[in-house]
Formats: structure tokens, C-alpha cells, sequence
């Protein structure tokens, strides 16, 4: 699956669960990491589970050759690494605290705002 397809995958998974401000970053040109960076905002630590549960399950279905997750026993940041796409969902505060985006600010300009 093409890193593209995995990045629209989770976007349309976390539109569809009414995930709050996703945006989406192409990191390709600044690290080996990933790809992509999708960050999402959930409502409770309860809607962070079921959102990055979501972008897991659908992404094991489609065959993604690599679905991890970490964060989910408190549920304040949730990643799910789909290997080429990173998917970050965190609560409104945490995201604020740690500003992922800012730390990206090179990519600022690259960035896709889709919700």
C-alpha cells in the first residue's frame, strides 16, 4: 500500500469518527522516519482510543504491512504507526502542550489542513 493511500486512509477514517482539526504533513523531504504526519484532535481520552482504534483496524484491513499502536492505555496521546504514515490523536490539552505542528515548523507551508 502506498504511503499516500495509507495517509488518505487514515484521514478519511478520522473524518468519518468526527476527529477534530486533522492535519496531515509531509515530512518526506526532512526525515527517514515516515512520510507523513497526520495529528488529530479527539473530544475525551474515550474518543482518542476509538479514533486511533479505528485508523488501526481499517489499515489491518486493507492489508497494511505494518499497524502499531502506543499511548492507548491512558488515551491522552494515542500513536498509530502505520510505518510510512505516522497518525498522532490527542486530546485538545496534550496537543497544545507538546504543539507537534510547531516542531514541524519547517513544513508549515506543506501542511494540509483537511477538516
Amino acid at each position: 500500500m502506498k504511503s499516500e493511500d495509507l495517509r488518505d486512509l487514515a484521514i478519511k477514517v478520522l473524518d468519518e469518527m468526527k476527529g477534530i482539526d486533522i492535519v496531515t504533513m509531509d515530512v518526506r523531504t526532512l526525515t527517514s522516519i515516515t512520510d507523513y504526519m497526520v495529528i488529530c484532535t479527539g473530544r475525551s481520552t474515550r474518543h482518542v482510543k476509538a479514533l486511533a482504534d479505528s485508523v488501526a483496524v481499517k489499515a489491518k484491513e486493507q492489508q497494511a504491512p505494518l499497524v502499531r499502536t502506543e499511548g492507548g492505555r491512558e488515551s491522552e496521546w494515542v500513536l498509530v504507526d502505520l510505518g510510512d504514515v505516522v497518525v498522532h490523536v490527542m486530546l485538545a490539552s496534550t496537543r497544545s502542550f507538546y504543539s507537534l505542528e510547531d516542531l514541524w515548523e519547517p513544513v508549515k507551508e506543506l501542511r494540509e489542513h483537511k477538516s
